[in-house]
């Protein structure tokens, strides 16, 4: 396992970067999956709730990759860490492609590929961020975007093979991109000679290192995220039930997805500039204003556009939390903490999907939902006011 407390200056910053960017965004496919949801339920002859289960059993394996992944990075080097993520996530989808009742899927798709998601996510945002130390911020907030790119570009792709041949090939779609960005990866990771430099487990924490602190980040940071979440793994029912149709219920995941992109490029810009005292705060209200005004004018084409800010919100939200981790606590301290603060991103992630999706089945509506999403944000914002400092 690599041991530093300074880390060597990376020439080529640039193709970790790059490798980086490639494996996000095919990653970033998994919070495509609104446009699984009703397939899946007809597919299964279901309901919406367990479907939803899907995504967010997923989530929790996500956090879960990236809540231990700092225990494999010093195991293996990048070039294999990069082959074993993409080797997981491709059986995982190919266990999916081949289910017959929906466990299958919670098998391949939620364990295996969201594991593999949370893993790779992880690594991509580390190694990129202490290969660019001087501007950290914006590399992690271009990872981000590349994530959010992958849910902007794939609903279009996969409704097609959705429609066109059924469940089992949309699943091999993912397989076989998977296959083709394994050797394109480890690849440019290999060029770049990309090191990944973790402390150890019986390393002393430093100073700085405030359990509280951790905490307040901690919940901050889950009810942040409860708001995109719940709108990412409903965007195509939500667009329906304001009444659009057609093509437009497919562009919904897609506005909100590159929103996300966009916010998240933005995010990383302000992580360098701006004290993300201030960005953490008033992103959060942003989300919670853009839910409240849908859950009240849940109307034809202006979903599109609360969707769309509940998506910026979301990107650039979830690329200044890791930047202002790595700021607060240092380079290396924060591969650690991040992964105990990204468990909260893990529930927000059960609980979210899960419950609109409970709430929806008990309803008919989705209004109830963004209400609490709305919630859940205003109190983000209160915690980081009230309870999070510089330093």
């Amino acid at each position: 396992m690599h041991k530093a407390s300074e880390l060597p200056n990376r020439p080529q910053g640039m193709w970790v970067t790059l490798a980086s960017m490639v494996l996000a965004s095919v990653l970033g496919s998994v919070h495509a999956f609104a446009v699984f949801l009703e397939p899946m339920e007809n597919y299964f002859q279901t309901s919406r709730s367990q479907v939803s289960l899907t995504y967010s059993f997923t989530l929790l394996s996500l956090t879960l990759g990236v809540l231990i992944g700092h225990r494999f990075y010093g195991l293996l080097r990048p070039v294999s860490f990069s082959i074993a993520v993409c080797g997981l996530a491709l059986i995982g989808t190919l266990i999916a492609a081949s289910a017959t009742h929906i466990i299958m899927v919670w098998l391949g798709y939620s364990l295996l590929f969201g594991l593999a998601n949370g893993l790779g996510y992880g690594f991509a945002l580390q190694i990129s961020a202490q290969s660019n130390l001087e501007n950290k911020g914006f590399v992690m907030g271009l990872v981000t975007a590349s994530y959010a790119l992958g849910s902007v570009l794939s609903p279009w792709p996969l409704a097609f093979v959705l429609n066109s041949f059924g469940l089992m090939w949309a699943m091999l779609s993912l397989t076989f991109a998977l296959f083709v960005i394994m050797p394109v990866v480890s690849g440019l990771l290999y060029w770049s000679r990309a090191q990944l430099h973790v402390s150890p487990p019986d390393h002393k924490q430093s100073p700085r290192v405030n359990q509280h602190v951790i905490f307040f980040f901690w919940l901050a940071y889950g009810l942040a995220v409860m708001a995109g979440l719940m709108a990412i793994g409903h965007a195509t029912a939500i667009a329906e039930q304001a009444g659009l149709n057609g093509q437009l219920i497919l562009i919904a995941p897609s506005v909100l997805a590159l929103f996300s992109m966009s916010g998240s490029l933005l995010g990383g810009w302000m992580a360098d500039r701006i004290s993300f005292k201030v960005t953490l705060t008033v992103l959060p209200l942003l989300s919670a204003l853009s839910l409240a005004l849908l859950a009240l004018f849940l109307v034809d084409i202006s979903v599109l556009f609360g969707l769309g800010v509940t998506g910026f919100a979301y990107g650039a939200i979830i690329s200044i939390y890791p930047a202002a981790i790595a700021t607060r606590f240092g380079a290396v301290e924060g591969v650690r903490i991040y992964g105990k603060v990204f468990i909260a991103w893990g529930i927000a992630g059960f609980v979210g999907p899960w419950l609109a999706g409970r709430l929806y089945d008990l309803n008919g509506d989705y209004r109830l939902a963004l209400i609490i999403g709305s919630i859940a944000g205003l109190g983000s914002a209160l915690v980081v006011l009230t309870l999070l400092n510089e330093k």
